[in-house]
């Protein structure tokens, strides 16, 4: 199994978005869970301040897969 392979059987959590949480150590749903959907989008801002998305979308993306929510 590929480290983002877990992260991408969440919901909400594409390829794309599983590489970046990588990026800031984080590689499985448990890993999610103990940092928070708020940290996690923390330092995923720290890592890309550049990003164009709307500030809330990652936020409500890692919530969503903390809670099985789309």
């Amino acid at each position: 199994m590929s480290q983002n392979e877990d992260l991408t059987n969440l919901k909400n959590i594409g390829k794309k978005i599983a590489v970046r949480l990588n990026g800031v150590g984080i590689f499985s749903k448990d890993d999610l869970k103990l940092i928070g959907a708020v940290g996690a989008h923390l330092l995923f801002k720290q890592k890309h301040p550049n990003e164009t998305l709307p500030v809330c979308y990652y936020l409500y993306s890692f919530e969503g897969a903390l809670t099985d929510k789309h």
